[in-house]
């Protein structure tokens, strides 16, 4: 019976043994079967695409393994889905990102307020600018110590200077004083009118020449003839320049003091031109002394910003109180604008590549793979940028050490034989290489605009239905003639996938497991 038993089991063993052997040959063989199907030209250094290798193996300069180059022009990666993906998708092992820095996030929908924060420089207020200035010729007798940077009082002492036709009209203002002490209480009301209105005519003689309300009050208090005329400052503030010293003989209406009040001030900020949108007049700004720890509240200004051709930046006039004149012209201070934003996708400014002709992000596919995806951005609040095109919500982008996964893509893509000018595959939104996709073949004029396909099957589909994928394409391109093409198909398709998909974000299903979507 024991024997019987063994006899059975060993069987079972043998069995089992020849089942998991002739699957694992039929997968080999299958293995073996797709991987010849793609011609191996040559193995790349992925960091330095110059150095080409017959065999694969692990590159001399940087230890990463090398990447196969095949006869159709793509590029090998050990990721998932590699052969569907678009050139320039790079695959980064977990040390390596951990050593250039990669950090990934998810793509989300938020509303709400957001911060635009830039840099402010104070600047006097305009219109509390005040020009000390003397209506006639003069002399100065004496320059007070008061100098530029000087804060005053209003009616303060800054210097005293003299004129030929002061004394006399000196006397005439004493002569009127005197009348009218004589003739109060005894004439009549005709002779009181013509004598007060003598007194005020000497009075503003006097102001004329540059005399002051305090030293008129102390001649008339004193019925003393004053030898020099006193310049006092007419506001409290600043002392913006000073431009007196004794012996100065100056000419009339020359300016000998300016000071400025800064008790309040204004504040230049600076944003970019799409921002612009975000700063309504009488919005309410905070301002930051970060050096002081002190803050201010602002208003926009109802002028409107005015565009520097230097910087490229719009100038927001900024208006505030100034308290204790802690703010000093041309000091820089931090100004945050709190802007109410809609529902959008908004990223890390990080997270966006801007080679100026194109904005690109990177998307995580798993298992280390990212790959590039072209997008289009709205507005830009601080470090967060709006996306209006290119990405949906859920997926996970790259949002540190961009820089350096761009650069290696970028080599990949060059590498990978992608030297010319590129085009959006309407079907599956590929990036693809024209001069490429025209030696193929893989080309289609329709309706004076011509369509390139990164594959045979992409240009069937887009030729069984041409309508349902050409607005995809540029609406402004243009024929030889200069006539404007595609935009009634644009706009018509963008309609219609508005009402399936989120408004902003279209994206055709990709036609193959692992491939991407983007526009």
């Amino acid at each position: 019976m024991k024997k019987a038993s063994y006899a059975l089991l060993a069987l079972l063993v043998l069995g089992g043994a020849y089942l998991l052997g002739a699957v694992s040959t039929q997968r080999a063989g299958t293995t073996n079967s797709s991987r010849a199907a793609r011609t191996v030209l040559y193995y790349v250094d992925p960091m330095h695409p110059a150095y080409k290798s017959d065999k694969p193996g692990i590159a001399p300069d940087c230890g990463m393994e090398l990447v196969p180059v095949y006869k159709d022009g793509t590029m090998g990666s050990s990721g998932p889905g590699a052969a569907s993906l678009p050139p320039g998708t790079v695959n980064v092992s977990p040390e390596k990102q951990q050593l250039i820095g990669v950090r990934v996030g998810p793509v989300e929908r938020a509303a709400g307020t957001r911060t635009l924060r830039t840099l402010g420089r104070v600047t006097l207020d305009e219109t509390r600018v005040f020009r000390v200035t003397v209506p006639v010729d003069g002399l100065v007798r004496e320059a007070g110590p008061i100098v530029t940077g000087d804060l005053v009082q209003k009616d303060e002492l800054l210097a005293t200077f003299y004129n030929r036709d002061f004394l006399t009209a000196q006397q005439t203002y004493l002569y009127a004083l005197n009348t009218m002490d004589r003739f109060k209480n005894k004439e009549g009301e005709e002779q009181l009118k013509a004598t007060r209105a003598q007194m005020q005519a000497a009075e503003e003689n006097l102001e004329f020449l540059g005399m002051g309300k305090t030293q008129l009050q102390e001649v008339a208090r004193t019925r003393q003839i004053a030898r020099n005329i006193q310049l006092r400052s007419l506001v409290e503030g600043l002392v913006l320049a000073r431009n007196v010293f004794p012996g100065l003989r100056f000419d009339r209406s020359t300016e000998l003091f300016r000071i400025g009040d800064i008790s309040h001030v204004w504040i230049q900020a600076d944003v970019f031109e799409q921002e612009e949108q975000h700063l309504k007049p009488g919005t309410v700004v905070r301002v930051s002394m970060p050096t002081q720890q002190k803050t201010f509240q602002a208003k926009v200004s109802r002028v409107l910003p005015q565009f520097d051709g230097t910087t490229r930046t719009l100038k927001v006039r900024l208006e505030t109180d100034n308290p204790g004149y802690v703010l000093r012209p041309d000091m820089f201070v931090d100004v945050e604008f709190p802007i109410a934003l809609p529902p959008t996708i908004a990223v890390p400014a990080d997270a966006v590549v801007d080679s100026g002709v194109k904005k690109t992000v990177y998307v995580d596919k798993g298992n280390g793979v990212f790959e590039p995806r072209k997008v289009e951005t709205g507005w830009r609040a601080g470090d967060q940028v709006e996306i209006v095109k290119g990405l949906m919500v859920g997926e996970k982008i790259v949002v540190s050490g961009t820089f350096l996964l761009d650069s290696e893509s970028r080599m990949k893509a060059a590498a990978a034989g992608i030297y010319g000018e590129t085009s959006e595959d309407p079907v599956c939104g590929m990036d693809v290489d024209q001069s490429k996709a025209k030696a193929a073949g893989r080309t289609v004029d329709y309706k004076g605009q011509t369509y390139y396909f990164c594959s045979d099957d992409c240009k069937t589909k887009f030729t069984k239905e041409p309508t349902k994928y050409s607005w995809k394409s540029n609406p402004g391109a243009t024929t030889p003639a200069g006539k404007r093409l595609g935009e009634a198909q644009w706009e018509e398709g963008k309609a219609k996938e508005k009402e399936s998909t989120h408004v902003g974000h279209m994206h055709p299903p990709a036609s193959s497991a692992g491939k991407s979507a983007p526009l």
